[in-house]
Order: C-alpha cells, then structure tokens, then sequence
C-alpha cells in the first residue's frame, strides 16, 4: 500500500508539538526542498514563502520592486494572550464603507501588474473573490477597469492619484463607478500620478483639491497617504468617508514612521469619527491583528499578495489570501478574541526600540 502523502501544510498541522512530530512516520517526514524546485501553492506555509517562489520567477530588477519590507517595527508589537475563553463562534465579517467584508483584509493597489504575472490585474480580482476578498486597483492598472470588475463579486475600489488635470481624473473615476467600483481612493503626495522613477516629485497635501474632487464623486472617498496627526485632522475636516495610513511615499518625503507606527495616534485623533485603513509590509494574520488592535477597521495587503500573483497567479493569491485569513482566525483565538468588536488596546504591547 502506497504511503499517504502527507504535505508542508499538512505536516504544519500535525507537527504542533515535538512528541506530535515524533509520532509521523519516517517515510513521511520533510528533509527540505530540493534546490531551485517550485512548490505548488498549497504546500507553502506562510507568505514569505510565497516571496521566495516569486524572487525564482521575476527578473531581479521587478523582484527588487516588491522585494520584503523591514518588520522590526511590527515585530515590536507583541500580543497579551487570554485563557479560557470559548472562541468557538469567531467571526471575523465586518461592515465598511456600505460593504460586507468576509474578513477585514482587501487587495491594496499596484500599478500594471503585467510586470509580475501575464494576467496581471485579472489574476489578482479572481484570486482575491475565490477567497471573498475585495480589491483597490489602481487607476495605472495593465487592464481596463471593466475587465477587471467582472472577475469579481467582492467590493471593489478604485485608487487615483492627485493630478493637475482635474477634469481627466474625474473622467476615470466616472468610468470606475459605472463598471462598479464602490469607493475611490485618493493618494495623495504625487503631483503627476507617477508613482515611480525621479520623475514623481513630492508635494505637499493639497487639501483643497482632494475636497473639489470629493465634491464631484457620487461614492465614498477615502484619502491614501496619511501618517501625521495634523494630516488626519485635516483628511476629517476635508469630509472624506475613510483614510488610509501609508507610508507608501516615504521615499520621496522621508519619514521616520512606517503606517504601524503612526497608527496608534492618528486612531486616537480620528477617535472613530471616520474609518481607517493601513497598509505597510502587511504579510501574517498576526500583522493584521496588530493593525486591528492599534486602531485600523481594515488591512490593505499589497506586496505579499504580488508575491502570490507573480508566482502562480489567481491560484496562488487565493491560496496566500487563506492562509492569512487562517492566521488570523488563529491569532484572535489565541488572544480570546471572538469578533472584531471585541478587539481592543489591551491585546497587544509596543516594545520599545
């Protein structure tokens, strides 16, 4: 009789002790990953692997583009588990922005995603609705807006750049919202919506344009790029629905915070007046806990979910979207945690530097 195989999940799941380890038989055993072989997607156990699949498939200079982001801030954050509490009806769903959220993680953007896989965009919708998980894309996408909204259910975003041609923004996002985008996406810093190369010359926030344009859209408007107080204060006063703390411009005008860092005291600003969102290096369930519990109604994951779609595209976002899913399940349970609501302050810690 043939011996059950048994995979690196798999063995992930049996292996939650030595003595548990000890008991599988030897046939079954791991002894490590031939060099260069490509794993199918199902076997890989947390996102970073799924990095490592990708830095094999893409050149060195596109790798180099999405390559992991420092965590020695988050790994500061530590969590206060708590005992003897029944987790056995944990939901994770939530409300935001007028959409039923399966979990509180969407798909953040990324411009011409045909650079990490063929199907770029169309791969990263379908893989993210088998895994009941929306997506921002972005207004630089490698496809049309319409194609990409009828790969998916899930709520769907639409991100723009600030631009000096205000009538050609709103020309775009019109379009977006006809093919059945729920929200725009405003990030704000870049002049001319170039979001790579010296040519994207910094700028400060211009507060008054992000209000004419909100003016004109018929859809919730979030602002992307928050990382100071006095920038979520004024993103409150503009009227905008939500925002989202990013460091993502952090290259063009230096900050010594990433999104994590800045989180806590922007949420206690905004003092839930408006959602927040975050994105940063997102790449564990555990990450998005942190985020959570520091103040964040929701996680934009980028970098890791462009690991997954450059290394065996919409199979491979939808099999890194339920493992983070799956962490985070994990992690809540860990900490005593039967739903969102009942997240708070008190489950983690901040270490100092």
């Amino acid at each position: 009789m043939k011996p059950k195989r048994l995979t690196r999940r798999g063995m992930l799941a049996v292996s939650g002790s030595v003595l548990a380890a000890a008991q599988v038989p030897a046939a079954h055993k791991l002894i490590g990953e031939p060099a260069g072989r490509i794993a199918p997607s199902d076997e890989l156990v947390n996102a970073y692997e799924f990095g490592e699949t990708a830095q094999r498939t893409l050149s060195s200079l596109v790798y180099a583009e999405i390559a992991p982001d420092d965590r020695r801030a988050m790994d500061r954050i530590t969590f206060n588990p708590r005992m003897m509490v029944n987790t056995t009806k944990l939901n994770l769903s939530s409300q935001l922005l007028g959409a039923d959220l399966f979990t509180p993680i969407l798909i953040g953007p990324a411009s011409e995603q045909k650079r990490f896989h063929p199907e770029g965009e169309l791969a990263m919708a379908r893989g993210a609705a088998q895994a009941q998980t929306g997506m921002v894309v972005s207004d630089r996408s490698s496809y049309p807006i319409e194609k990409i909204a009828a790969e998916t259910k899930q709520p769907l975003w639409y991100q723009v750049f600030l631009d000096p041609d205000a009538s050609a923004v709103h020309e775009r996002i019109d379009r977006a919202v006809q093919a059945g985008c729920k929200v725009v996406v405003i990030t704000a810093g870049v002049v001319d919506g170039s979001d790579s190369g010296p040519a994207a010359a910094p700028t400060m926030v211009d507060w008054s344009q992000v209000e004419r344009l909100r003016k004109g859209i018929s859809v919730p408007v979030v602002v992307k790029g928050i990382l100071t107080v006095e920038h979520a204060r004024m993103a409150v006063s503009s009227g905008v629905a939500g925002m989202v703390v990013s460091n993502h411009e952090r290259r063009l005008v230096p900050h010594p915070e990433s999104g994590i860092e800045a989180l806590p005291a922007i949420a206690q600003v905004v003092a839930g007046k408006v959602p927040i969102l975050v994105d940063g290096g997102f790449c564990r369930g555990s990450d998005v806990l942190k985020a959570l519990a520091l103040g964040a109604q929701a996680v934009l994951i980028c970098r890791a979910a462009l690991w997954a779609l450059a290394a065996y595209g919409a199979q491979g976002v939808h099999d890194e979207l339920g493992l983070i899913q799956n962490e985070l399940a994990r992690d809540m349970m860990m900490c005593g945690l039967v739903n969102l609501q009942a997240i708070a302050r008190t489950a983690v810690t901040i270490h100092r530097r």
